[in-house]
């Protein structure tokens, strides 16, 4: 599977479920400006799609909470919340607002792995709900333009208890190591 790191058309590819969203922010730069003014820039190698109110796997599977209220809203906002009580998460949210619907990004070239990666880059709930913007110190950029990315897809990580429909999607996409 191929995909090209672009940002042409990137708010209206936002606004579609997680699932179609997810394989394009592969290649893109996820950029996080510290307090000190510096920009890091990471290429983003590992991303996962939750999808809706029907996908068991889904912080938004039973419904509107305050933890999940962010994945309601506008598409191109950051859902971040603490996992296990020890790790950050950061999600996009994608899709028309009302539909719950983000990506995972998992993995950056520096730091594999969802926790390694907000703790990597500084980043925590002061980001929840923040629009993916440099006016709100953490954004997407494209990648290098006209490159042909390699992915593959696999089935999410972690999500035992979504069953085994739910388990198998391959809804994880990843840049495989060389």
């Amino acid at each position: 599977m191929h995909a090209e790191s672009s940002v042409e058309g990137f708010s209206d590819r936002l606004s579609r479920g997680a699932s179609e969203v997810a394989p394009y922010l592969l290649g893109m730069s996820l950029c996080v400006r510290t307090d000190m003014g510096i920009v890091l820039r990471r290429r983003v190698i590992e991303v996962e799609a939750y999808d809706g109110f029907d996908d068991k796997a889904s912080h938004a599977h039973k419904g509107r909470t305050v933890r999940n209220s962010v994945m309601f809203g506008p598409a191109g906002h950051w859902y971040v919340y603490l996992c296990y009580g020890v790790h950050w998460m950061l999600n996009l949210v994608t899709a028309p607002e009302g539909y719950p619907s983000a990506v995972l990004i998992r993995g950056v070239d520096e730091f594999r792995g969802p926790g390694r990666l907000t703790r990597g880059l500084g980043i925590d709930r002061s980001h929840n709900g923040t629009a993916c913007s440099p006016d709100a110190h953490i954004w997407l950029e494209p990648g290098e333009a006209g490159d042909a990315i390699q992915m593959e897809s696999a089935p999410r990580i972690g999500v035992d208890y979504a069953g085994p429909e739910w388990r198998a999607k391959p809804w994880r996409w990843y840049i495989p190591e060389k």
